[in-house]
C-alpha cells in the first residue's frame, strides 16, 4: 500500500479513537434490544425447517446472476406471494435492501428528474441519490411544509420523485405518509415508501405502516377496496426480509410494467448474483408466520411504549419515537459506549450509534416479541434519573 494513504488511514482511525467513534465487531450476547429480529423468526423452529428444505431442494448458491443461469421459479412465486401478502401488482426479488434502494434511485433518478430525499432517509437511500444523474433536494425531516415549498418551486416541466422511509430506523418515528398523499395529488410525483422497519409490526397482518388504520381510516368492513386504494397511490414499496422476516433479500412491490423495466434496466439486480434460492424458499414460510404474529405485534408496541414512557419519566430524550425503535438520546460519544458497555455486562445487548450515522449520539433501543416486561424493568433499572 503506497505511504501516503497508509499514513492517512492510521491518522483517521486513530483521530477516531480520540473522539469516542471508533467502531468494532461485536458479537451478540445477553437479552437481545438491538436487533431487527422484531418478531424473531431468525431462530423460528418452522422457519428454520423451511430453510433446510430449501437446501435440499436447490442446493446451496444459485450461481449466477438471474438473467443467466441464476434464475429459478421459486423467485416469480415468491414474488406474487409477496405483493399479495402487502398488496401491489408485483414485486422483484433482490440480495439485500441496500442493493434495492441504491439500484432503484440511480436508476430514477435521470437528468430531468428531480428527487425530494428526507434528509434522515437510510444511508442506502442517500447514496442513490448521490450516485443518480437527477437533481436532489433534501427536505427536513418529515416536513411537509418544507417539502411543499420545494415541489412549489420546482414547476411543472419535470419528473418528479419523493422517497421517505415509512418507519425511520434511527430516530423510530413515522413519516406523515397521510400528508405526503395528499402533496402526491398536488404536484402529481411518484412517491418511494421503504417500509423496511415497519413491515412485520405494523399494519393489518403486518404489512407496514401503509396498511394500518392511521392512513387508511379506521377499519370496517369496506376497508379492503380503501385499502388497496390507498397502497396503489404509493407507486414504489421497499421491503426487506432481513428483518422482521427473518432471513434476508428484499423486494421492491411495484407494477407488472415497472417490473419489467427493473429487471432491464436495475444494475444491482442485473449484474449481482442471484439471492440463495433456499432462502426464497423459506420467504414463503415467512410470510405465513408473519401473518398470523398479531398477538406478537400488539406486545411490541404496548411494551414499546411503557419503556418509552419509564424513561422518559427518568429525564431521557427518546425524540418522536412512536414504534418499537426508541432512541434514547446521550450527551456525548464517550457517554453513549460507556452507558452501552454498562448495559451489555449487565446481559443486555444495546449498542451505541454516533456520528456520522447520527447527528446526536445515542443508545438505539428495539423492542422484539421475545421480551418480557420483566426484561423492560430490568434494563430500567439500570438507569439513573437524569436532573
Amino acid at each position: 500500500m503506497n505511504r501516503n494513504l497508509e499514513n492517512r488511514i492510521s491518522s483517521e482511525l486513530n483521530h477516531l479513537r480520540e473522539i469516542g467513534r471508533y467502531r468494532e465487531l461485536k458479537s451478540p450476547s445477553g437479552i437481545d434490544f438491538s436487533s431487527n429480529d422484531y418478531l424473531n423468526l431468525s431462530r423460528d423452529p418452522d422457519l428454520k425447517n423451511a430453510m433446510k428444505e430449501g437446501i435440499d431442494l436447490y442446493g446451496l448458491g444459485s450461481t449466477a446472476s438471474r438473467l443467466i443461469r441464476g434464475h429459478r421459479d421459486i423467485y416469480e412465486s415468491l414474488e406474487e406471494k409477496m405483493a399479495n401478502f402487502v398488496g401491489s401488482e408485483t414485486s422483484l426479488f433482490l440480495a439485500n435492501g441496500f442493493l434495492a434502494n441504491l439500484g432503484l434511485i440511480q436508476l430514477l433518478g435521470q437528468k430531468d428528474s428531480l428527487i425530494f430525499c428526507d434528509r434522515l432517509n437510510h444511508a442506502s437511500i442517500i447514496d442513490g441519490t448521490r450516485l443518480s444523474e437527477g437533481k436532489v433536494r433534501y427536505y427536513r425531516h418529515c416536513d411537509t411544509n418544507h417539502l411543499e415549498s420545494l415541489l412549489r418551486e420546482s414547476g411543472n416541466d419535470s419528473e418528479k420523485i419523493v422517497i421517505t422511509e415509512s418507519l425511520f430506523s434511527m430516530d423510530g418515528d413515522f413519516a406523515p405518509l397521510n400528508e405526503i398523499l395528499n402533496l402526491k395529488e398536488k404536484y402529481d410525483f411518484t412517491l418511494i415508501v421503504d417500509e423496511a422497519h415497519a413491515l412485520g409490526v405494523f399494519g393489518i397482518e403486518g404489512i407496514g405502516l401503509a396498511g394500518t388504520s392511521e392512513i387508511i381510516g379506521e377499519l370496517n368492513s369496506d376497508s379492503k377496496p380503501h385499502i388497496k386504494n390507498i397502497l396503489s397511490s404509493i407507486d414504489i414499496r421497499i421491503y426487506t426480509a432481513g428483518k422482521s422476516m427473518g432471513l434476508e433479500g428484499a423486494f421492491i412491490a411495484c407494477s407488472h410494467p415497472f417490473k419489467d423495466y427493473l429487471i432491464n434496466k436495475l444494475r444491482t439486480f442485473i449484474f449481482s448474483t442471484a439471492p440463495i434460492p433456499a432462502i426464497a424458499h423459506a420467504l414463503h414460510k415467512s410470510i405465513d408466520l408473519i401473518r398470523n404474529k398479531n398477538d406478537e405485534r400488539i406486545k411490541i408496541v404496548n411494551l414499546s411504549n411503557y419503556f418509552r414512557e419509564e424513561i422518559q419519566k427518568k429525564g431521557y430524550d427518546t425524540l418522536e419515537s412512536r414504534s418499537q425503535i426508541i432512541p434514547v438520546l446521550c450527551a456525548s460519544d464517550h457517554e453513549t459506549m460507556e452507558l452501552s458497555r454498562s448495559l451489555q455486562k449487565n446481559g443486555y445487548d444495546i449498542r451505541g450509534i454516533r456520528p456520522p450515522t447520527v447527528k446526536v449520539p445515542r443508545l438505539r433501543i428495539s423492542i422484539n416479541s421475545q421480551v418480557k416486561i420483566e426484561d423492560i424493568n430490568g434494563l430500567l433499572s439500570l438507569f439513573s434519573i437524569r436532573s
